[in-house]
């Protein structure tokens, strides 16, 4: 069996089992951009197709199935040097995690047997979903709110370090664009920027610069710039 994710249904279909297809579509699309962005970097739209077409599909046949998570702002587009993004929002994540978990769900996988790639996704995000409850928990809440210390940062800095260099195989060398993203809006730009350079003056993170080959403007952004004006990209864990 290719690489593709799945097997895929027929074409041709009743109004009822279209609404289905679309239904099971909609959480394939958000999870494949979840694990493609890392749960906030923008992606490639080209790249979000490649892996959403399965065999004997078009990119047609998605179509509407965007326009519809756009439209519900589960995800948003943007145009940068001509090329056209797709991000995550957190509509969108709410969105993959009700299509995941509820009961009434309509996903399941289609055939026998399911893709490499989709069946790893699947994993990262059950993964990811422990490892912010663990941090929830660990502070006797119910859910995760917003990070108002910077001891409460750094708990939340070192786990998030920890999740995306276990799941990504980062080899102890972690995109602080990624760290950015994955704490998301529950600290604010400036906080983040001093409380994670005050974890490099604690000797607990080591800020490290360099060349990133996959870089973009927005990845450049959302990493570290020094007093100096110096662009760190990337964070070491120093106390393991």
């Amino acid at each position: 069996m290719s690489e593709k994710d799945e097997i895929p249904v027929s074409n041709t279909l009743t109004p009822e089992e279209q609404a289905v297809w679309d239904a099971k579509a909609k959480v394939r699309v958000l999870l494949n951009l979840w694990d493609l962005s890392g749960g906030k970097m923008k992606v490639k739209k080209g790249d979000l197709t490649k892996r959403i077409v399965r065999t004997n599909e078009t990119s047609q046949r998605y179509l509407g199935v965007l326009g519809e998570l756009q439209a519900t702002g589960a995800i948003e587009y943007s145009l940068v040097n001509r090329v056209t993004l797709v991000e995550l929002s957190a509509k969108g994540k709410e969105v993959l995690a009700e299509g995941l978990k509820s009961k009434d769900s309509l996903f399941e996988f289609d055939g026998s047997q399911i893709g490499t790639r989709l069946g790893n996704s699947l994993l990262k995000w059950i993964r990811h979903q422990d490892s912010a409850a663990s941090v929830g928990v660990e502070k006797g809440k119910g859910d995760v709110g917003a990070i108002a210390s910077y001891e409460d940062f750094k708990a939340v800095a070192i786990d998030v370090y920890d999740s995306l260099n276990r799941d990504y195989n980062l080899d102890d060398l972690v995109p602080i664009y990624r760290m950015r993203r994955a704490i998301g809006e529950r600290v604010g730009r400036s906080e983040f920027n001093e409380w994670l350079l005050e974890m490099q003056a604690n000797d607990i993170f080591q800020l490290i610069g360099g060349e990133m080959t996959d870089i973009t403007p927005d990845k450049a952004e959302d990493s570290i710039k020094t007093a100096l004006g110096a662009i760190r990209y990337y964070a070491k864990r120093l106390n393991s």
